[in-house]
């Protein structure tokens, strides 16, 4: 295995002969090996997600995978008499995976054939390998963050999310009600260091600036008293999303300075960005501080560009608030703030921004 394969994100099961000793449709009692229960949990705990496409009767296979206690750890499992190379594009297509960052493991050498032959991106193992997959360098991420230990959990709370908000009848104002949506924000810390980092790397759509924030650089600026790193997470009634937005705020002798937010593009429908934004103007509004923002256009992050405009921004011309000449293309945005409610469909708690106090603060709508 070559160093320039990604990590895998997802490694996709067969049954009978590989995750389990015996055929199901010959022997009810298959056992699944000792060795082979520690990779599942060992892999599930480094975020790697794991799936199942098994020719077998689903309800007889998902029963006995019950029975076993494992059925747990497996996202999308597509049990039946298809061919596997469909069964692994269903599940790469509906987790949103290249197929590249995608694994599968099959005891017969026509069903990895099969599926190499349709899909020669996914990289296929054969049974014996099995318990040697975590000691190889595509199973081993370079970092396994709080977030990636809940990774399936999280998952697992978005497909039953997405399948409710299917079912919903109603405006999407009462849905995003009833999810019981907190908005928890912190001052990050050595847990979150590395998932603030990652969200400056990976996050386009809804980043400002578009520029990497190196793990040594966040440390260094929560040294800084004059600088707050933020991360906020969210949850609702089915689980946890996980750390899904960043914030560094430089507080400048005439103003407080913005110069990153970068939220996921799994929250946008949730109204994140605009909620973080209303936060941090009604916290400038409460200390008396006037807003600037660094924001950078991208072919992609005009979503983030509305909701700067939509909050009151407006393009700087003073020199004061422009940011530093070395971020190219870079423009410099300006807000005179004013108190603002909380949103009506979620719950934000957060610190008071350069405060000494580490409290945390509800700031609930009196309409919830």
């Amino acid at each position: 295995m070559t160093e320039q394969h990604p990590t895998v994100k997802c490694l996709i099961w067969d049954l009978d002969n590989t995750l389990w000793r015996g055929t199901l449709l010959e022997d009810d009692d298959v056992e699944i090996p000792a060795a082979i229960r520690e990779v599942i949990v060992d892999l599930d705990s480094r975020g790697i997600l794991q799936s199942i496409a098994s020719r077998n009767d689903h309800d007889h296979a998902w029963e006995r995978l019950e029975k076993l206690g494992l059925d747990e750890y497996f996202v999308l499992p597509q049990i039946g008499w298809g061919a596997k190379s469909a069964s692994v594009r269903t599940i790469a297509e509906e987790l949103n995976f290249a197929l590249p960052t995608v694994a599968f493991i099959d005891d017969q050498p026509a069903e990895r054939a099969e599926v190499e032959f349709h899909h020669p991106e996914v990289r296929c193992y054969a049974a014996d390998e099995a318990v040697s997959l975590p000691t190889r360098p595509e199973f081993t991420p370079a970092v396994v963050t709080s977030d990636a230990r809940r990774r399936r959990q999280m998952y697992q709370a978005g497909i039953r999310r997405e399948s409710e908000r299917t079912e919903h009848v109603g405006t999407d104002e009462e849905f995003l009600r009833s999810l019981s949506l907190e908005l928890n924000i912190l001052r990050a810390g050595d847990e979150e260091i590395s998932r603030v980092e990652e969200l400056t790397l990976r996050t386009s759509q809804m980043n400002a600036t578009g520029v990497h924030y190196s793990d040594q650089a966040l440390r260094s600026l929560i040294a800084d008293e004059q600088h707050e790193v933020l991360v906020a997470s969210l949850t609702d009634r089915f689980g946890p999303h996980g750390a899904i937005g960043v914030i560094l705020l430089d507080r400048r002798p005439d103003a407080w300075h913005i110069k990153l937010l970068a939220t996921s593009c799994r929250v946008v429908s949730f109204g994140v960005g605009a909620a973080l934004l209303r936060w941090i103007t009604d916290e400038a509004a409460r200390a008396g501080q006037t807003l600037t923002a660094a924001f950078r256009r991208t072919e992609r992050n005009r979503m983030m560009e509305v909701a700067y405009r939509f909050a009151g921004f407006h393009e700087a011309t003073d020199d004061a608030a422009q940011p530093n000449p070395a971020e190219d293309r870079v423009q410099a945005l300006r807000l005179r703030p004013t108190r603002q409610d909380p949103p009506p469909h979620l719950k934000v708690v957060a610190p008071r921004l350069f405060s000494a106090t580490r409290d945390l603060t509800p700031w609930v709508s009196s309409t919830q």
